[in-house]
């Protein structure tokens, strides 16, 4: 098992000096997440070649991996140019990707629920182009519903449960990791509060019918996440992915904060023996 930092809330270190920091936080494994000097939100990676290698160095000098890179960009939305770019970006960031030696990535659907048929289908369009280029380099790809289900019947595709997204994709943990067994690789650790309490009152938004979806990615213990449920039921499947600590609420503690999460992952852990 992985246990892995996303970064985020560090995003201000300097790349080549992310690895020491991490490895000092308590973690041996980077979930990359978006960083404007490395792969941004959305657009085309910005790191260079020399840049790839200087990085992979500064990796196994701190002794520190990583699980798994995660790009975003907008592969399915309904726009085809800005399709056939983020296609671009994503080549490009599978080589990066391959460079580093690493065989895992991680996204999101990008897709607008107000036209979900033609994001569905744009999506498919892409891992069309995608798929081949997956599998030459051999890395496999965790995808997370945003909150929608999917089936893609493919050896390289796998399933991500994002523990803060809990409330927006049913409540039901159990039940979501027994249906998808084998499939699910990858477990994003934060906590949030239940938006749908309160008879739907507890956040309230303008205008009235906004697409906007309300969640947080707190420490574990700040939220209404059973993450006790969460650890049996991980435990009780024989999880052996990666748990990923992806707090993103309080930049001006990131360094407790990482160090708070990796104690209580160890002490979720600890319940399995």
């Amino acid at each position: 098992m992985k246990i892995a930092l996303d970064p985020y809330m560090i995003r201000n270190v300097p790349l080549l000096e992310l690895p020491a920091v991490v490895a000092e936080l308590g973690y041996e494994w980077i979930e990359l997440s978006p960083r404007e000097d490395f792969i941004p939100f959305f657009r085309h990676p910005r790191v260079d070649d020399g840049t790839v290698a200087k990085f992979r160095k500064a990796l196994e000098t701190a002794g520190v991996g990583i699980s798994s890179v995660l790009p975003l960009f907008r592969w399915s939305g309904p726009d085809e140019d800005a399709r056939q770019a983020a296609v671009r970006y994503w080549k490009r960031a599978i080589q990066i990707t391959a460079d580093l030696g690493v065989t895992s990535m991680i996204s999101e659907f990008n897709g607008r629920p107000e036209d979900a048929d033609r994001s569905e289908a744009q999506f498919w369009k892409s891992m069309d182009e995608l798929l081949p280029v997956f599998e030459r380099e051999g890395i496999h790809l965790a995808l997370e519903p945003h909150p929608d289900d999917f089936i893609i019947n493919h050896p390289n595709i796998s399933f991500l449960y994002c523990a803060p997204h809990t409330f927006h994709i049913g409540d039901d943990a159990p039940g979501i990791i027994e249906h998808a067994g084998d499939l699910l690789t990858h477990v994003h650790l934060a906590d949030c509060f239940d938006h749908t309490a309160s008879s739907g009152n507890r956040y309230i938004l303008n205008p009235p019918g906004t697409t906007a979806r309300i969640h947080q990615h707190l420490n574990i213990g700040e939220g209404e996440v059973d993450f006790a449920e969460l650890f049996r039921e991980l435990g009780a499947h024989g999880f052996d992915g990666t748990l990923t600590a992806c707090v993103f609420a309080w930049e001006e503690q990131a360094k407790e904060s990482s160090l708070f999460m990796r104690e209580k992952v160890d002490e979720y852990l600890a319940t399995w023996k």
